[in-house]
Parts: C-alpha cells; sequence; structure tokens
C-alpha cells in the first residue's frame, strides 16, 4: 500500500475512534449514574466536562503539528485515548471519573484535528477525501450505542474496555503510518501566526463552521425533545428518527467523496441549504413517524457538506500552516457548538421548544450569507479533483 493510503487510512480508523469516544458517555449514561448514585445534576456535570477537554485538543493539536509533525501527537492521543477508555471502565469513584473524562475529551479533540488535517495535506482532492473520513466518524458514532445495546448482556465496564483495547490497535496503526513531516522544524513563526488571525477568509469560515456546528449540535440534543413535545413521538420512536439524521449524514459523505466529487464548491453547498431547508420544512409541518424520519435523513444530507468544504477550503489556502489554521476554525467551531446549545436551552424555557425550527431558519439563513462571502473570497470552482496526492 502505498504511504499516503496508509495515512489515508490510519485516519479513517482515527476518525472512527473518535466517533465512539464521542457518543460513549450518552451510551453509558444510565449505566453510570445507577453506579455512582448520581443525580441529574451530577452526570450533567459529566457531559459538560467532555466539550471543554475536545476544545483544548482542538486548540493544541494544529500548533504541535505544524511544529513536531502529526505521528507523534497522534500516537500520545490515542494511548490517552485508550487510557480513557480503560479508566472509565475501572473508575471506582467520581472524581477519578471526571479525571479520564478530561482526558477522553482532550485527546479526542486531538485525533479529529489531526486526523482532518493529514488527510487535507496529502490529499488533492480534499473536499472529497475529507468527507470519506466524516463517513468512518458517523460509523464510530453509530456503531457504538448499537454495540451496547447489543451486548446489554455484558456489563458496561467490559464493553467501554474492550473499546480501549481498539484505540491501542489504532494506536499502533498511528505508529507505522507514514505522516506528513513538520513544517515549522525550528519553530512557528509568531508573525506567521498573527497573520492568520488576521485574515478575513479564515474567520469567515470558522463563522461557517460556528453555525455548522451548532445546528449539529442542536440537532442531536434537542430534537428529539421537539418530537415528543411538539409533534407527539413517543420517545423510543424519537430515538429512531434521531438515527436516520446520522445515517443521513453518512449517505451523503459517501456521495460527496464519489458521485459529487467533482462538483463545484458552490454547487454543492448549493444543494446543501436546499436539503436544509426542506428537512427543517418537514419537521415543521409533520407528526408522523415516517415524514419526521425523512425529513432528518434530509437535514443530515444537508449538512454533510460543511465541515469538508471549507476545511478543504483551509487545507488548499493555508497550506503552509494548515494544522494551526485547522485549530483556529475547529475551536471556533466547538465553541459555537457550546454556546448554541446553551441559547436553545434558554429559548426553549422561556418561549416554547417550537422555536427549535425559528433557530434552525436563522442558522440556515446566515450560513447562506457567509456561504456568498467565502466562495467569493476564494472564487472556489471546484470542490474536488479525481485523485489523492501521491
Amino acid at each position: 500500500m502505498k504511504p499516503t493510503r496508509f495515512v489515508f487510512l490510519s485516519a479513517c480508523l482515527g476518525m472512527m475512534l473518535f466517533g465512539a469516544s464521542f457518543i460513549t458517555l450518552g451510551s453509558i449514561a444510565p449505566s453510570l449514574q445507577q453506579k455512582f448514585d448520581m443525580s441529574e445534576l451530577e452526570a450533567g456535570t459529566l457531559f459538560s466536562i467532555l466539550p471543554f477537554g475536545i476544545l483544548a485538543g482542538s486548540l493544541i493539536f494544529g500548533p504541535v503539528a505544524d511544529r513536531y509533525g502529526y505521528k507523534a501527537e497522534l500516537v500520545v492521543a490515542g494511548l490517552l485515548m485508550a487510557a480513557g477508555f480503560l479508566g472509565i471502565s475501572s473508575a471506582g469513584d467520581p472524581l477519578m471519573l471526571k479525571g479520564c473524562i478530561l482526558i477522553f475529551g482532550l485527546s479526542g479533540g486531538v485525533i479529529n484535528g489531526a486526523c482532518n488535517a493529514a488527510v487535507a495535506d496529502i490529499s488533492v482532492a480534499k473536499g472529497a477525501n475529507l468527507s470519506i473520513i466524516g463517513v468512518f466518524y458517523a460509523v464510530g458514532a453509530l456503531g457504538m450505542p448499537v454495540i451496547v445495546a447489543a451486548l446489554h448482556n455484558f456489563s458496561f465496564e467490559k464493553i467501554v474496555s474492550g473499546f480501549g483495547y481498539f484505540a491501542l490497535a489504532v494506536t499502533i496503526v498511528f505508529m507505522i503510518a507514514h505522516f506528513p513531516p513538520a513544517k515549522f522544524g525550528g519553530g512557528i513563526p509568531a508573525a506567521r501566526i498573527r497573520q492568520l488571525l488576521a485574515q478575513p477568509l479564515l474567520l469567515l469560515v470558522g463563522f461557517f463552521l460556528f453555525c455548522q456546528s451548532s445546528f449539529e449540535a442542536i440537532v442531536n440534543n434537542w430534537t428529539t425533545t421537539f418530537l415528543i413535545r411538539q409533534n407527539k413521538l413517543n420517545p423510543l420512536n424519537a430515538l429512531y428518527v434521531l438515527s436516520l439524521y446520522v445515517i443521513g449524514m453518512a449517505a451523503m459523505r459517501v456521495l460527496l467523496g464519489g458521485v459529487f466529487r467533482k462538483f463545484p464548491a458552490a454547487r454543492i453547498l448549493a444543494i446543501s441549504f436546499v436539503l436544509l431547508a426542506a428537512g427543517v420544512a418537514g419537521l415543521q409541518f409533520t407528526s408522523s413517524f415516517i415524514m419526521a424520519a425523512i425529513s432528518l435523513f434530509i437535514i443530515g444530507a444537508g449538512l454533510a457538506a460543511g465541515f469538508p468544504v471549507m476545511l478543504g477550503i483551509v487545507g488548499e489556502r493555508y497550506a503552509d500552516l494548515s494544522g494551526t489554521a485547522f485549530s483556529i476554525v475547529i475551536v471556533i467551531a466547538l465553541i459555537g457548538n457550546m454556546l448554541l446549545n446553551v441559547l436553545m436551552g434558554v429559548i426553549a424555557e422561556a418561549l416554547g421548544i417550537q422555536h427549535l425550527i425559528t433557530l434552525f431558519a436563522a442558522l440556515i439563513t446566515i450560513m447562506a450569507i457567509l456561504t456568498q462571502r467565502i466562495i467569493k473570497k476564494t472564487n472556489h470552482k471546484s470542490y474536488a479533483v479525481e485523485t489523492m496526492a501521491q
């Protein structure tokens, strides 16, 4: 296998691992609450630790990659991820559990950012190949709850420790792969970072991903509540509908990596906004399980292109400092994820859960305006070309 192909494979496995880790807490939360006799408030504290860890990992991975290369940080992050899984499975008290979750989030942030940035570095077809590794994230995210449900006769500790050994196996793959070398072996020039932070295009992409990540977070965390309260779906059916959102995103990313590989970025994003608008409209006007499922599937498909296309633009425009540039836009995206989640809670409490649709409509409008500005600044005609860089 060619070295770049093996790097791509290792990045796919890394994203699958990150997807599984991102969903782990939600999948085992009831078991953790029972084991440690936690209240709802204490369980909520655990959920708040994970995004802060991911945010910290996303902040540091880029400068470290540009200074030292990807391999060392991915190997360390893989080992920490394994320690996090194994620590959660064997934690004897809540304090140890919280420490493991923080390590878990930190390593996940590094793996997510570094795998995306490494693929952008080795690829000519940046957007298309970033779409494909996004599919592996979805496989990991879907796989964790499915495995927990399928192996319900086993304790959650055994299942989580099994993922720890999977993390060790992925780490071995990281050790073997020949990742791109460091870009600034003698240290990253501070002036270049300041220039990067002042780039209007980078900030526009960052704020697009702020909205994109916010949209994804709100779908993940508030759609089931909306369907139960507003559309009167039973809780189990609402969860099934949410899983179709992930399937829709994964299916569209497969198409982005194949059939739509040569489509212009502007056309890809235009299709995405049409899908988002149609999905949100369907969500607004349906009270049936089937229509809700179709709507969430379409919303997932509509959100599929945002990160791959925008990260592809960043990797292409800022190739000399791609790791740091990726850190900047991913951190802005994660801040959006956290802030808009809280905002939706305030809106639901003060005005009602039906205003989920209002927030979706506002985000689509803002993203469309930002897209127009980004496309104009880049004159970004092509979404991708045929082959991965050799």
